[in-house]
């Protein structure tokens, strides 16, 4: 692997001196075994012998020399997880963490709003950022996702998000549903005085990215959402570049990365790459999710998330996925604090009093929560959550 990513290939090549490899050959710092396997986990393994009977597995601690790759944050991706998982002799290859120099922290672009920036948008400081997807995911127009959204910022929600699967169909041009969505918040603004932010997603081409932030920010919109795997690190290096407004960092695909415990990458390390690329929310699941993802992971991600690196000192994990008033308490336990989004699509939709009753029974379970009071009990005198639990259920 060390030879591999940097200055070493399978033969002596012309060139390669000692004082090319002294200063351009990776080290590796530390070997931590952790077993031994009878199968290999990836297929076409080759050891170098059809005898081989036991695999070993371990954890490797790989340095990298920063003349190799300069302050480039694709570049260091292609270094640390580039060739390296198509090795033969390896059965199996997953980055688990990177450490990145400070140099990183004061060139790379980092996220521009992060906790604090977005806070001050919403104007929320004292409790999780509550915030809910439009459903049905595709399908409607710009005036009925503005009917939606009008029912939404009138329940007393901080936070609405495009889902990721629509961005600019022939249905909901880009430029009619941020006109259409954008009077509503600003009416409902006027009226009140809060100015919910909508995450626009503006996944496209590096071009189109740019132009649909623009639409955003001049209709008075203050977030944009981009599918992170679907544009890459350079795509999201160039829209933060450009961007004056907070961006919403989504990602789908992340599954194909992770899902096989022995290949791919450790959240740790992916959420990494695209803070120093500016993002300023991330996605990590939720407990009790509606997918595999289990609940130890969930919260190593959120904390991963909350971490300083170099140049950022946390930004906002984003907690969604079959969230409910019923999670609260767990999610506060696991990280100790309230500096995350918290997004419900059926725990909002779906309580039997609408969505105004939705958004209250997340505040008032994050109410019991933060006051370490359980939430049958808090539920005795907050009709809200009392009938959010009468609907969803719940293991307390």
């Amino acid at each position: 692997m060390a030879g591999e990513q940097s200055a070493s290939t399978f033969v002596d090549v012309p060139g390669e001196s000692e004082e090319l490899q002294r200063r351009h050959g990776a080290e590796v710092v530390g070997v931590t075994e952790l077993g031994t396997t009878a199968e290999p986990t990836l297929p076409g393994v080759d050891q170098g012998s059809e005898t081989t009977s036991e695999y070993t597995r371990a954890e490797v601690r790989i340095a990298y020399p920063v003349e190799n790759v300069g302050v480039s944050v694709p570049h260091l991706r292609t270094t640390v997880a580039g060739n390296v998982f198509e090795m033969q002799p390896l059965s199996g290859v997953r980055l688990m963490d990177i450490d990145v120099p400070a140099a990183y922290g004061s060139e790379c672009p980092t996220p521009q709003f992060g906790v604090e920036g977005t806070r001050e948008l919403i104007g929320v400081h004292d409790r999780p950022i509550i915030g809910t997807i439009i459903k049905p995911s595709v399908g409607l127009s710009p005036d009925e996702t503005a009917s939606l959204v009008e029912t939404l910022v009138e329940a007393g929600v901080d936070f609405i998000k495009d889902d990721e699967l629509i961005a600019d169909p022939p249905y909901s041009r880009f430029e009619d549903r941020v006109e259409a969505v954008m009077s509503v918040i600003d009416d409902h603004a006027d009226e009140t005085g809060k100015r919910v932010m909508y995450a626009f997603n503006v996944t496209g081409s590096v071009e189109e990215m740019r132009r649909r932030h623009d639409v955003v920010k001049e209709a008075g919109g203050t977030c944009v959402m981009v599918s992170l795997n679907s544009v890459g690190l350079v795509g999201v290096l160039a829209l933060r570049q450009h961007s004056d407004l907070p961006i919403h960092g989504h990602r789908n695909g992340w599954g194909a990365l992770s899902r096989c415990p022995q290949l791919g990458f450790e959240y740790t390390a992916y959420q990494k790459l695209w803070r120093l690329v500016g993002v300023d929310h991330l996605h990590v699941n939720g407990l009790r999710n509606k997918f595999t993802e289990s609940d130890e992971s969930v919260v190593a991600s959120a904390q991963a998330v909350q971490r300083p690196i170099p140049g950022d000192d946390g930004i906002l994990p984003v907690f969604s996925s079959g969230q409910w008033a019923d999670q609260a308490h767990d999610t506060y336990a696991a990280l100790g604090n309230v500096d995350l989004m918290y997004l419900a699509g059926g725990g909002i939709m779906g309580h039997p009093d609408g969505p105004a009753g939705g958004v209250d029974a997340l505040k008032q379970g994050w109410e019991a929560a933060m006051a370490d009071v359980p939430l049958a009990e808090y539920a005795e005198d907050h009709e809200a959550l009392r009938r959010s639990m009468e609907a969803f259920g719940t293991d307390e």
